[in-house]
């Protein structure tokens, strides 16, 4: 299928109103509020216009169970600093174990591991965990705003530990085992944890990772942990995990809107990773708005999304049971034995929405699968999707579903672009602006921009924005991390071109910037074609700035296949398909291949340490190795470095 952005893939069936939850909606709001939306973009522009009168009806429609009834819904919209929900009280964890229309004795956990055999939980099970750990960790004087750390992976035990850390209104934080010491030691330093739970070790695939001796040096390196927990995971014989087990009665500590929830992290490129505080009152009613009105998530869904417990999209798969879906975990290789592993999950955990990145999709088509499964939904992030990967979801997935292309950041634990089931699926688009996200593009004055390329901002709060920043007193790394560009809109760092019709394109971080003779490049449709060449694993574009060159100079970086050399005949085919596909100033001016790429440990390209290894900056000041999933490839850039001087 030869497709372009104007290529419609999947249409709103007639009845689509309803059938899908956010069609029930719109009927409430008419029966409830005496409001009637024609069309999804009249719905998204009343969202970010009245923000009282639409988060205040996400608050009644979902039942928000709350302690002490909030005094008004946003009293100053300023940003930084607007405060949601004033005098409210509540608990996250006792509204995600309601579980709307989930019985008793129904799974809601379903958990496939590498390193043991499927665990299931219903939802009578799932509640009683959380109160038997959370007696444990008050027995062990853990209470309102202590902090709970996990070194263990996407299992039901870290699920029931986070459950249990946020009844008590204690503060959970995790970091999957894949992370290497110093990264863990570089985030919960920050925290000062008083437990530590972790997993013994892992398997990913055939292989046996141990985890005791950074479980050891975590601990040493960390004084403000009394108790460290251990989890048998990769020895079932091994840990004291069922030590923290209780009997008392189950309970919530109530507390306010903002009230810390869990800390989230910022990758951590170029010096320690930011501390991210989301509080439980923001995720709660983000999460219960994206999912069941945008993923259209409901009681007969099992929600999957493959991710580690260091990327907030486990943060966000998690809150499934808050609109009644059962979830999914999965813990181990994604490509083991091959790509056809996850795939094969979908019949043997009856997956029905599928969630993953647009690199394991782009892999995929790569290599030619055709795994055909039933799916309400496949969701897409990580990385912006090119139009063929959509179609190749079209042609080899399923032809029914809905692709939700989504975009946002562990900044606010969600997505802020993405689709809805009100709008179609168009190739290499992403279908539009998410309710209550008033997301915009913005030129280099300031100005709004449409049809255009610009800095993708946001110009009105939404609840789920950080709390703050850890021990920043001052709220000065929060404001210089969003709002230093411009005043009072959050600035968040990638480049968006947003259509009249509300759908939008993003195409790479705005601090890789590619700017040729003063045309900003980005850098995500470079990717998409030369990745698409079979020879090409993986591939790294920078630009340079020179003095006396308005073009600069491009430079591309290329992982062959095993076998492959970069001779002058691909390096020719790689500049006629960029040529050819974007234009002539897409044509790199060297290219060079490497053995591997940075990546962080969440498996996002780093363009900018690359780049200012080459402009001269040391490697141990370019990037901080412990944030990198294979810090060892930046030793290429450095020596290239040196050969260019």
């Amino acid at each position: 299928m030869t497709v372009t952005t104007d290529t419609v893939l999947w249409e709103p069936p007639a009845d689509i109103r309803e059938t899908s939850r956010i069609g029930r909606y719109l009927s409430w709001l008419e029966a409830e509020r005496g409001l009637v939306f024609a069309d999804y973009a009249a719905l998204w522009e009343w969202s970010v216009t009245d923000l009282t009168g639409f988060w205040q009806s996400i608050w009644d429609y979902f039942e928000v169970v709350a302690h002490d009834p909030p005094e008004a819904v946003l009293g100053d919209t300023t940003m930084p600093g607007a405060r949601w929900f004033p005098g409210a009280t509540l608990n996250y964890a006792e509204n995600l174990l309601r579980m709307p229309g989930r019985a008793d004795d129904e799974t809601v956990v379903h958990a496939y591991s590498q390193s043991r055999e499927p665990v299931r939980l219903t939802a009578r099970q799932l509640r009683d965990q959380v109160r038997r750990v959370r007696a444990g960790l008050k027995a062990r004087g853990v209470g309102k705003g202590d902090r709970v750390a996990a070194y263990a992976p996407n299992i039901p035990e870290t699920y029931v530990l986070m459950l249990a850390t946020a009844s008590l209104g204690a503060i959970f934080s995790s970091c999957a085992p894949e992370f290497g010491a110093r990264s863990v030691i570089d985030r919960w330093s920050q925290i000062e944890p008083r437990v530590l739970v972790a997993t013994d070790g892992y398997r990913y695939g055939d292989k046996a990772i141990s985890r005791e001796a950074e479980i050891s040096e975590i601990a040493e390196a960390i004084p403000s942990i009394e108790h460290v927990i251990t989890i048998g995971y990769l020895h079932a014989d091994g840990g004291d995990w069922d030590q923290l087990d209780g009997d008392d009665e189950m309970a919530f500590e109530p507390v306010p809107f903002d009230h810390p929830l869990y800390v989230l992290y910022s990758s951590g490129t170029t010096g320690l990773p930011k501390p991210i505080v989301h509080g439980h009152g923001g995720i709660l009613l983000e999460h219960l708005k994206t999912l069941a009105l945008h993923h259209d998530l409901g009681p007969d869904d099992r929600f999957f999304w493959f991710t580690t417990t260091g990327w907030m999209m486990w943060n966000f798969l998690v809150s499934g049971p808050l609109v009644g879906s059962s979830i999914v975990l999965f813990d181990g290789n994604p490509g083991w034995p091959d790509l056809t592993a996850l795939w094969d999950l979908v019949d043997t955990a009856g997956i029905t929405y599928f969630g993953t990145s647009a690199p394991f999709l782009m892999a995929c088509r790569k290599a030619g699968l055709t795994p055909r499964k039933r799916l309400k939904g496949v969701g897409s992030t990580g990385a912006p999707l090119p139009a063929e990967g959509f179609a190749w979801v079209y042609e080899a997935v399923g032809s029914d579903l809905q692709l939700l292309s989504l975009s946002g950041g562990t900044d606010v634990c969600t997505g802020f672009v993405g689709g809805a089931p009100l709008l179609p699926v168009r190739a290499g688009v992403i279908a539009g602006r998410i309710l209550g996200a008033r997301v915009e593009a913005y030129d280099a004055s300031g100005k709004p921009v449409i049809g255009e390329l610009g800095e993708l901002v946001i110009t009105a709060p939404m609840p789920s924005m950080p709390v703050g920043f850890w021990g920043d007193t001052d709220g000065s790394r929060y404001r210089e991390a969003y709002f230093d560009v411009f005043p009072g809109v959050w600035r968040h760092g990638d480049w968006i071109t947003i259509a009249e019709d509300g759908s939008c394109v993003i195409t790479g971080r705005s601090d890789a910037t590619l700017n040729r003779g003063g045309v900003r490049l980005g850098t995500a449709e470079f990717y998409s074609v030369v990745e698409s060449l079979p020879e090409v694993v993986d591939s790294l574009v920078v630009h340079l700035d020179k003095p006396d060159d308005p073009n600069g100079e491009l430079l591309l970086f290329v992982v062959l296949t095993e076998g492959t050399e970069l001779d002058d005949a691909l390096r020719g085919r790689i500049a006629r398909e960029l040529r050819a596909a974007l234009s002539p100033r897409h044509v790199p001016d060297a290219a060079y291949q490497v053995r591997a790429l940075p990546h962080t440990l969440s498996g996002k390209k780093l363009e900018v340490p690359v780049k200012r290894i080459l402009t001269g900056t040391p490697v141990e000041s370019a990037a901080a190795k412990g944030a990198l999933a294979n810090p060892e490839s930046l030793t290429a850039f450095a020596d290239l470095a040196a050969k260019r001087e």
